[in-house]
């Protein structure tokens, strides 16, 4: 056992006093450590196994590449994110804090808001994302008893119809009806949730090769990069942003892992469960999407990556509201592990003494709305190149500085009654930490003209080629950019 470094009761004391204390941030110790190697592995495979999962298989042969090309890709990404998940789980197992208590060390004890709150940000969108996708299942179960409800010419709100919007709302509600409810709801989804999903997409597989005549036909489909296809020779074009895409997939988790290997027993448990559950369960998954939606296109002469439109044209409407149902209780499960979790921590860290678990969770609920997430996933396009790939040149950055503050600065020694002191060590200048703040900007700003370029805030003519190429390895660029740029910040001023 990794042995936690013990605090002192004056130093609980102080903690506990503290305004940067609450239960909720507190260290977590020994004696409620439950989380073996299973916990971790089954964890992953409960998370992994979703539908925005499917959806990246999917959104790659959309894009055009083969099965076997799709499937790398998820893999490579994945195996490349397991590598900052690991790392920044340590700290968490060791010390048993959370991530905004973590990022104290390297950001300050205020300037800990700023990777909180980007972490937060996020993940109400993928809150937003997965809510969506639960309405959109609601509505189509409905629309199969009551039709007037998908007839044209329906009034609109946002960009979506009336009925699609009350559904949204409705799967929302039972969201935060689960977060009032507090953890042992949480827990008691993922248990139910995976075998569900697995169950769904494994008959969705079944479907797909039973109706289009077997495995042949569907992996036959050739790569629109080949010679004589329509993108021939643009392979490496669209390879790296989509592998960038696939590491921002859960660039998220890879920062806020520390709120899960608080819980574990030891540093063993957490580095082979994740390394066991993560990416085989994502590309595994992922096949069921590409294999999918290959079959799509051989059935309905068209391309659906979105599983609930293929859902929604089988005929049999008591296996629909089955599959529907069961759709629904997986994504409300991953919603709420993967997405309420971290940032109800992050804005309770805004103010420990006033926004507790549930307010936290509350006010993700209330911004995944703002976010309007259909229009996030209008498009496989949006979904890789300005979702996934823009949020990850924010990521990568704070990725890159907590490593090369915990593993090389501190060499993995921290002061854990400092990290809820005030006026502690970890206080730099007035609770920021010039330094990481200034590697995080300088950091971020190599990816902004590719990212502007992306969502037509300007014209690519307007910004030079290789900085519009870069935004394509944004999580790469900005994970190296800022772990240098730290490193040599923080031997220039140790304390600033």
């Amino acid at each position: 056992m990794d042995a936690t470094p013990a605090l002192d009761a004056s130093a609980l004391d102080v903690a506990r006093a503290s305004s940067l204390y609450n239960d909720d941030l507190a260290p977590v110790p020994w004696d409620r450590r439950k989380w073996g190697l299973a916990s971790f592995a089954a964890l992953w495979i409960s998370m992994s196994a979703c539908i925005p999962t499917y959806m990246l298989g999917s959104s790659l042969i959309g894009g055009g590449m083969n099965w076997w090309e799709a499937i790398l890709t998820v893999f490579l990404g994945n195996l490349i994110v397991l590598i900052p998940m690991v790392l920044n789980a340590h700290a968490g197992t060791r010390y048993g804090i959370p991530f905004p208590v973590l990022c104290r060390a390297s950001f300050g004890t205020m300037g800990a808001n700023l990777p909180a709150l980007l972490r937060a940000l996020v993940a109400c969108g993928w809150f937003g994302i997965q809510t969506w996708i639960g309405g959109s299942a609601i509505y189509k179960i409905l629309a199969i008893f009551f039709p007037g409800l998908a007839a044209p010419g329906m009034s609109t709100l946002f960009g979506i119809t009336l009925p699609q919007f009350a559904c949204f709302l409705f799967f929302w509600a039972i969201n935060m009806w689960v977060v009032y409810m507090g953890i042992e709801s949480i827990r008691f989804l993922l248990n139910i949730k995976a075998p569900l999903l697995i169950a769904l997409g494994l008959l969705l597989l079944w479907w797909a090769y039973r109706t289009a005549g077997g495995f042949g036909p569907i992996l036959s489909q050739p790569s629109a990069f080949d010679p004589g296809q329509a993108k021939a020779g643009q392979f490496f074009s669209f390879f790296f942003p989509a592998l960038t895409g696939m590491i921002g997939f859960w660039a998220t988790l890879s920062l806020n892992i520390p709120d899960f290997s608080r819980y574990a027993r030891s540093q063993r448990d957490q580095m082979i469960g994740q390394m066991l559950g993560l990416p085989l369960t994502m590309a595994l998954y992922a096949f069921i999407g590409v294999a999918v939606t290959s079959a799509t296109a051989i059935i309905f002469g068209q391309t659906i990556w979105d599983p609930t439109d293929v859902l929604a044209r089988f005929k049999n409407p008591v296996l629909l509201i089955i599959a529907m149902l069961a759709l629904c209780i997986a994504t409300l499960a991953t919603n709420i592990a993967a997405n309420v979790v971290s940032p109800a921590n992050d804005f309770s860290h805004l103010a420990p003494r006033k926004i507790s678990f549930r307010t936290g969770g509350l006010i993700t609920g209330i911004i995944g709305v703002l976010i309007m997430p259909w229009k996030l996933v209008a498009d496989p396009s949006g979904y890789i190149f300005t979702w996934l790939i823009g949020y990850s040149a924010l990521l990568g950055p704070i990725g890159g500085i907590m490593i090369a503050d915990y593993f090389l600065v501190r060499r993995r020694h921290l002061n854990v009654g400092a990290l809820y002191d005030g006026a502690g060590e970890y206080r730099y200048t007035n609770g920021i930490s010039l330094v990481a703040v200034v590697a995080f900007v300088l950091a971020v700003l190599p990816n902004l003209p590719g990212f502007f370029v992306t969502i037509k805030v300007i014209a690519p003519t307007s910004v030079p080629a290789p900085l519009v190429a870069l935004y394509n390895y944004a999580w790469f660029v900005g994970f190296a950019l800022a772990f240098m740029i730290y490193m040599i910040l923080r031997k220039l001023a140790p304390n600033s």
